[in-house]
């Protein structure tokens, strides 16, 4: 975590200051200082808190770490510190802490003061407003406050019991200091609880030695019996005593190093981020009501047996397909005649694909009553091949306008399915063949083995194969067609995208053109506008054409239950609350 924590002191005689603070390093520490290392220093201790090492050791004093000599150093003047170390926490020449992480090779640094100007003059300024006018009530807990130029803080203050001082107690406050408002908001219960654990063991040892005193010299008697002295006098002749004096703990700051260190590291660890896809789309949308009917379907069968349907009805689902063939269909010989292993090689992997084998103008012929949502006819032995067409090809539409039948016996009606696959001995009715709502393909065996190029290694098989696509619209594959379908084809030429990347542009145009979708229902259905109305929005949209009409009274039967019936609530709740009054 990029910030800071900090333990600061309000001094009697000085104000506010800052007597230890900790900080992050990414990048590697200066060369001079891991070699200017005293070896009498040279003591390693393995520290772990919460299942994370550390290992931390003193380092010589360097420009990098530690507070420099130099007369530009940023921290006080020593004029200004207390004599008996009440402003300070390392002795002079004290090198400073520093813990490297194993895990992620990120250094934490811990001195008196940050050795950046900038640092040190936020640090300052959080130290001073936490123990002077940012103070929650009682004087004693936790406060955020801040602004972007320099930064925000999160304060607990706290006093610390002192036998010598006035009112028998003296002020702190850990600070943590970051840029980001959200992430340090979001931290807060974490740091309120380890921060408040670190203070409660502060207080415990200066209880400890407060109570000592008091019991081997009472102070309260003794000032008493003491002569008034001016007020002034008095500051001057009792400096602040030492945090260490206080606690009787000669490790305090190597202590206080090692939980900082590890509140940064485990605050930073918490909390990841995690990439938002935003509102679900009106596929998700479908699939999730689908999901929820099936769901009801299943408990309503509890208990109760299934009704048996008529084989003439095969099972179909928006969105989804049921497959059920007749005993001839899966005794065919010629089905039979094949390897297993051979079929599955006799699909189409993509859209892509499928306009290679088909060719250019047949593709778009079927793209364009796909798209229509006109019957797509599928005639062939092979089940599997016939399943990874309509597998490819429902890619193209919102789930919602999705009906399959993937193989029957006999032809169904297109108010049941709009992708409706047959085997080759089913007589289809003249009127569909001739009509310009439906499209046939037939799969033939080809007249010689070499008919189409092989594209992979592993689809030969489809050499073997003869598509003939037939419609009884001869109009549909020379018409510039729907404002989709070309950019569909623009997608499918260009070699530079991946098919990875060219079915993100399906979803990126079908959630395109639903949205128009969404917009057109909305004016047209609930508003209820006049049809010049319409069309002026249309043209906005630029879906005046007669094919993106057309494609979009289709797609409008592929909207959720959930968007209608949120439109139609907030059209009503107006209507309902004018009545009312």
């Amino acid at each position: 975590m990029n910030a800071i924590v900090a333990l600061c002191h309000f001094c009697e005689l000085h104000g506010p200051r800052t007597l230890f603070c900790t900080e992050v390093l990414h990048s590697p520490l200066p060369q001079g200082a891991g070699s200017g290392d005293i070896s009498g220093q040279n003591e390693q201790a393995e520290e772990e808190e919460g299942g994370i090492q550390m290992s931390s050791r003193i380092r010589s004093h360097s420009p990098a770490e530690g507070a420099s000599a130099d007369s530009s150093s940023p921290g006080p003047k020593k004029s200004d510190m207390c004599e008996a170390s009440g402003c300070r926490s390392l002795a002079g020449g004290h090198p400073g802490y520093v813990s490297h992480d194993k895990e992620t090779s990120i250094k934490y640094v811990s001195h008196q003061h940050p050795n950046h100007p900038q640092l040190f003059s936020i640090v300052r300024q959080a130290c001073v407003r936490s123990l002077s006018c940012e103070v929650c009530p009682g004087r004693e807990g936790p406060i955020f406050f801040g602004d972007e130029q320099h930064g925000f803080v999160f304060s607990h203050t706290f006093f610390i019991k002192d036998s010598l001082a006035r009112g028998f107690q003296r002020w702190y406050s850990i600070i943590t200091i970051m840029m980001d408002r959200i992430y340090l908001i979001n931290s807060w219960p974490f740091l309120l609880g380890k921060i408040r654990g670190i203070i409660d063991e502060l207080q415990g040892k200066a209880l400890k030695v407060f109570e000592a005193e008091q019991f081997g010299c009472p102070q309260r008697a003794q000032r008493m019996n003491t002569a008034f002295t001016p007020f002034l006098h008095q500051r001057n002749g009792n400096a602040a005593r030492s945090l260490t004096s206080l606690t009787n703990d000669e490790n305090l700051w190597a202590c206080l190093h090692t939980s900082f260190a590890w509140l940064l590291k485990a605050c930073g660890s918490r909390l990841t981020e995690k990439l938002l896809e935003g509102a679900p789309t009106e596929d998700t949308l479908v699939q999730m009501e689908k999901l929820a009917d099936l769901k009801e379907e299943s408990e309503g069968w509890d208990g109760s047996e299934e009704e048996e349907k008529p084989s003439s009805q095969p099972d179909v689902v928006e969105g989804q397909e049921l497959s059920k063939s007749s005993p001839e269909t899966s005794l065919m010989p010629d089905c039979n005649s094949w390897n297993v292993a051979h079929r599955r090689l006799s699909v189409f992997r993509s859209l892509r694909h499928m306009r290679q084998v088909l060719g250019a103008s047949a593709f778009r012929m079927l793209a364009w009553h796909v798209l229509m949502g006109n019957q797509v006819i599928w005639k062939a032995r092979d089940m599997d091949l016939v399943q990874s067409a309509f597998d490819v090809l429902r890619t193209m539409l919102p789930i919602g306008c999705v009906r399959i039948i993937p193989y029957s016996d006999q032809y169904e009606e297109a108010y049941r399915c709009n992708f409706l696959g047959l085997s080759p001995h089913v007589q289809i009715p003249h009127h569909i063949l001739s009509s310009e709502f439906a499209v046939l393909v037939e799969v033939r065996a080809a007249t010689r083995s070499s008919l189409y190029p092989t594209l992979f290694d592993d689809e030969q098989s489809l050499n073997k194969y003869e598509f003939v696509v037939t419609s009884g619209s001869p109009v549909a594959a020379d018409r510039v067609g729907p404002t989709i379908l070309n950019k569909i084809e623009a997608a499918l030429t260009n070699q530079n995208l991946s098919v990875d990347v060219v079915d993100q542009c399906l979803v990126c145009l079908k959630e395109e053109w639903m949205n128009k979708v969404k917009v057109l229902f909305k004016f047209t259905k609930v508003d209820s506008r006049p049809k010049e109305d319409t069309q002026k929005l249309l043209s906005i949209l630029g879906a005046a054409e007669e094919d993106n009409v057309k494609l979009l009274k289709f797609w409008m039967t592929g909207l959720s239950k959930t968007y209608k019936s949120h439109l139609m609530s907030t059209v009503r709740s107006p209507t309902s609350s004018e009545s009312r009054n």
